[in-house]
């Protein structure tokens, strides 16, 4: 069985090559693809094809993606978590070291100078950008994921007192973070104590405006706000009076906004943070190995709407079903199996808000009762999405 591929924005052909022969790659002409893969394209307001089982994100913001609607339609949502890290820690301790020393405006100072006693005037003038060192100041790190861990460990390697702060920190990523980082379990503790503060969390209702009037209220003078997560997290309203007030020093954002272009105390950059030669080719990479898995067995890793849900293959027939989160779906499912005389192998069952999916083993040779359990999934309510493997 052939697969085919819509690919949005300019995907890594290397990363490509993950998906293997039983994947066609058409670029943006496929007209009813069994998966997207896109980085920055905007699907809000998109109809999704009618046999599109999977959208991959070749990077970890999945903002532009409706997830809602997706979710609604049985469609698995995944994104590449880690693969640009690197890439976006290198950028904010460049940032932690360009505002701390104001590089960026002693660079465009300098080359505005004329005359030919230019070393004289270099001498005379260079005082203003004296700046400071970042060595033992103190950085707060909002989100210990991926990102924000490294971060944390190489500022203290930089020589800063670290603040850590995530309520949801994984296992994993807590194995991974310097035990001389320092936790803490009240935002108000990072406002109160950094002098400089990097956030790192995804954008939810919860976390929109993380930087508020209240947030800035509880800074000291002379600040530094560092945002590579997402421009929302930041109320610019707020931030342009704690600029004002001289609470915030230097704001550096990766997200161009009209309102911060060509002010005082704020750099912006485009959209830069995960945007290296290693990180996109990573997430290509990422991306092209998590649709291949999903598509030959069903499994779900990485992804934002569904549960993780791993289970080797070994029966002749895999049935997945993307169902609501209703009471007795796993009695009604294995009720639907019995009643045609076939035997389960196997059988996971993973739920996620609304939603669940299942990986129904199947241990039986006749395609014709296979097909009519298929047929039967199908014919449910309570099932989004019907979906038949073979070994």
């Amino acid at each position: 069985m052939v697969f085919s591929v819509r690919t949005y924005n300019n995907i890594n052909q290397i990363g490509l090559k993950e998906l293997g022969n039983q994947f066609q790659v058409d670029g943006d002409k496929a007209d009813n693809p069994d998966a997207f893969i896109i980085r920055s394209q905007n699907l809000h307001g998109e109809t999704f094809p009618e046999n599109l089982k999977a959208i991959a994100r070749a990077g970890a913001g999945t903002n532009n993606i409706p997830i809602d609607q997706a979710t609604e339609q049985g469609i698995v949502v995944f994104n590449t978590p880690g693969a640009n890290a690197n890439a976006v820690k290198e950028a904010v301790i460049a940032s932690l070291l360009l505002s701390a020393r104001d590089y960026i405006a002693a660079n465009t100072w300098v080359n505005k100078l004329t005359g030919d006693d230019i070393p004289k005037q270099v001498e005379a003038g260079k005082k203003q950008f004296a700046g400071s060192e970042i060595a033992g100041k103190i950085l707060g790190v909002i989100g210990l994921g991926a990102i924000g861990a490294r971060i944390a460990n190489d500022a203290r390697r930089l020589g800063m007192n670290v603040l850590g702060y995530d309520p949801y920190v994984s296992i994993e990523a807590a194995w991974n973070i310097s035990s001389h980082v320092k936790r803490v379990n009240d935002l108000k503790e990072i406002f109160a104590n950094c002098d400089y503060i990097t956030v790192h969390v995804p954008l939810t209702d919860d976390t929109r405006h993380t930087f508020d009037k209240n947030a800035f209220a509880s800074m000291a003078k002379g600040t530094t706000i560092i945002n590579f997560a997402r421009a929302e997290l930041v109320d610019n309203k707020a931030l342009f009076d704690a600029i004002e007030t001289g609470v915030v020093k230097h704001y550096v954002t990766d997200f161009g906004d009209k309102d911060l272009l060509g002010k005082e105390h704020i750099t912006v950059f485009p959209h830069v943070g995960g945007s290296t030669a290693e990180a996109e080719l990573n997430c290509a990479i990422m991306a092209g190995k998590t649709i291949r898995r999903f598509m030959e067995t069903g499994e779900i890793i990485n992804s934002v709407n569904f549960p993780r849900v791993e289970q080797a293959l070994v029966a002749p027939y895999r049935i997945t079903l993307i169902n609501k989160n209703v009471p007795n779906i796993v009695a009604r499912i294995s009720t639907a199996v019995s009643d045609l005389g076939i035997n389960i192998d196997n059988i996971i069952n993973r739920s996620k808000g609304d939603y669940a999916y299942t990986l129904l083993d199947l241990d039986e040779d006749d395609r014709a009762k296979i097909d009519q359990l298929v047929a039967k999934f199908e014919a449910s309510d309570n099932i989004v999405r019907v979906r038949l493997i073979e070994k």
